[in-house]
């Protein structure tokens, strides 16, 4: 992919510039954010836009309104929480486009911030509407994104203003996703490592193919392995297996042999009676697996392996846990996991979603080299695709 623009080289003294960022937070019943982890990661950008003397308008989506006006999902608790954060006035307005929001944004001074009502209450976002893009771009000189984790999405404020404005350049946050995810597939240090979890091989077909050209181990853990595990003639008793899916988990195993990447699979689990918090629950191999039981998390001397392989990694990417972590009797394969990438050496690239969760859980995070803000996207960009909301920006060149 070329190398894109990035805010940095933008002149932005007296500019109106508009910023797609990732406020999509949890909120309370209340209304009140409870996680102000991704508002905390536009900051940087935010910063630096206002001290470089422009007008920012920031725009952004929450939950899923299906285009329609909707007080629950409103960014209106945002503005004063982003207020307190930079200590000074950010204005909230009551929509995304018309005339109340052009009169704001024409009254707007250098250092002004203004912080647009939910795009996707309009069905312009969502269907990139060419109508609806352009009342977006007539707000602003210049379009910045920093949103990643909407980057695998063509919508109006990820793909249509781009194409509108010029420049377009990537926020910081955008920039640091792409350098990270870019360098780990091409340009990695070696032993490089995959560690792959989660419940289906089916959502993770695409990222094995794209990585078993580029990585010398590939870890399984999760629900998935018991796909692959079966694949291979082992009983998993009533784990949880995609039996559509086996021929091609078989295939998988075959290329990775081919490509000389050491696939490991689970050797032993700690399995459950039934799929509960309060379970009864044991270790068994796979030699012992009961056939009424199932599998819901590696087991010790899994996690000692993998803990192994890890420690001699330059490069890893994780995505996916190996276990149900949420429940604790089954979350100490995938804290292992995190744990042995915590005291390695290795360049670590957390993916997004359920992996970033247990990190956090693990009270890991900042023993890690990068975690993704975006789960689908960091994904999509593991399986080689081109991510719309990176490639509508300028390239460098």
């Amino acid at each position: 992919m070329p190398e894109k623009l990035s805010v940095l080289d933008l002149d932005l003294k007296g500019k109106k510039v508009f910023c797609r960022v990732d406020f999509n937070v949890p909120l309370n019943e209340a209304g009140a954010i409870t996680d102000d982890t991704r508002i905390l990661g536009a900051l940087p950008t935010i910063r630096h836009i206002i001290d470089k003397g422009a007008q920012l308008i920031l725009a952004s989506h929450l939950g899923r309104p299906k285009g329609k006006h909707n007080p629950k999902y409103s960014l209106a608790p945002v503005a004063p929480h982003l207020s307190g954060l930079l200590n000074r006035n950010v204005a909230m307005a009551e929509d995304c486009i018309g005339p109340q929001v052009t009169s704001l944004v024409n009254q707007m001074e250098n250092g002004d911030i203004i912080l647009l009502e939910n795009l996707r209450f309009h069905a312009g976002e969502e269907k990139n509407d060419p109508d609806f893009c352009r009342q977006l771009a007539d707000l602003a000189d210049v379009y910045v994104n920093d949103a990643f984790g909407t980057a695998h999405r063509a919508h109006a404020s990820t793909e249509g203003v781009a194409r509108l404005l010029s420049p377009a350049a990537a926020g910081l946050l955008m920039e640091k996703e792409i350098r990270y995810l870019s360098q780990a597939l091409a340009n990695p240090s070696h032993p490089f490592v995959a560690i792959l979890g989660g419940a289906k091989v089916s959502d993770k077909i695409a990222v094995i193919e794209n990585l078993l050209g580029k990585v010398d181990s590939l870890l399984i853990g999760g629900g998935m392995a018991y796909t692959f595990l079966k694949a291979q003639g082992h009983h998993v008793g009533r784990s949880l297996v995609e039996e559509d899916r086996l021929e091609l988990a078989s295939e998988l195993l075959r290329q990775a042999e081919e490509k000389q990447v050491k696939m490991l699979l689970p050797t032993d689990h700690v399995i459950a009676s039934e799929f509960k918090e309060d379970a009864q629950h044991k270790t068994c191999s796979n030699q012992d697996f009961p056939a009424d039981w199932m599998g819901l998390d590696i087991g010790p001397e899994t996690s000692k392996t993998f803990s192994t392989v890890l420690q001699k990694a330059k490069t890893v990417i994780w995505n996916g846990p190996m276990g149900v972590f949420e429940f604790e009797a089954f979350s100490k394969g995938t804290f292992a996991v995190a744990k042995a990438l915590a005291e390695s050496e290795a360049l670590s690239i957390i993916g997004g979603g359920d992996s970033v969760a247990a990190v956090n859980k693990a009270g890991l995070n900042d023993k890690m080299t990068h975690i993704s803000t975006g789960g689908g996207a960091s994904l999509e960009f593991l399986e080689g695709k081109i991510l719309p909301g990176i490639a509508a920006l300028t390239d460098k060149s």
